[in-house]
This record gives C-alpha cells, sequence and structure tokens, in this order.
C-alpha cells in the first residue's frame, strides 16, 4: 500500500486537474499481504469506481471498474465534457501504473 500511495502521489505530480480526486485504500488480499486498490468519485457524474491490477498473478496491467449505478445519469454537454477529461486522466494513470508495474516486476 506504501508503494501505491507513492505512485500515487507521483502521478499527482504530473499536474493532472482530477488526480486529487484518487485515494489509496486496503484492499483484502488472501496472503494477508498489505496491498492496496486506488478508489474515488467522479465529479461529473455520482459514480463510484477503483482502480486495482489485473486479475492474474503478478500482471503489470491496471483496471478501472465503475461500481453500478441504479439510476440513469443524463448529462449536459459541459458534463459530458467534464467526464471526458476525468477519464482521460483514468486512462493515463492506469497507463502510469502500468509502466510502474513493469518496472517494479523487472526490479523485483
Amino acid at each position: 500500500m506504501t508503494t501505491l500511495q507513492a505512485w500515487v502521489d507521483d502521478f499527482r505530480a504530473l499536474g493532472y486537474d482530477d488526480a486529487d480526486m484518487l485515494r489509496v485504500i486496503p484492499q483484502d488480499s488472501d496472503d494477508g499481504a498489505d496491498g492496496g486498490l486506488i478508489a474515488a468519485r467522479l465529479k461529473s457524474v455520482s459514480t463510484t469506481f477503483f482502480i486495482a491490477p489485473g486479475p492474474e498473478a503478478h500482471s503489470p496491467e491496471w483496471a478501472v471498474t465503475f461500481e453500478p449505478r441504479e439510476d440513469a445519469a443524463p448529462l449536459p454537454a459541459g458534463r459530458v465534457m467534464t467526464l471526458s477529461g476525468e477519464l482521460a486522466m483514468l486512462a493515463a494513470l492506469c497507463s502510469f501504473l502500468q509502466a510502474r508495474s513493469e518496472a517494479f516486476l523487472a526490479n523485483a
């Protein structure tokens, strides 16, 4: 979890406008490891998501999982534009985390 927090802090330092919404939270693991995942709530819609490594062991890939919504979320053009910026930041974060994971695994 400490490593993941450092990576998120490094990502924030790159200056992405919406990176302040990211937070590292504990992730339950079967082996009791000090794991974490990234959670946040989008500003443009009331959708919660989390970012975690792929399901395969030692995979450097990261994925965004959007939690289900109960209601439709109609958005005017301005909020769609805001959402597109938030999604672009999430895509950049996943690429950033994948690069960090690949480097980490190469040095392990």
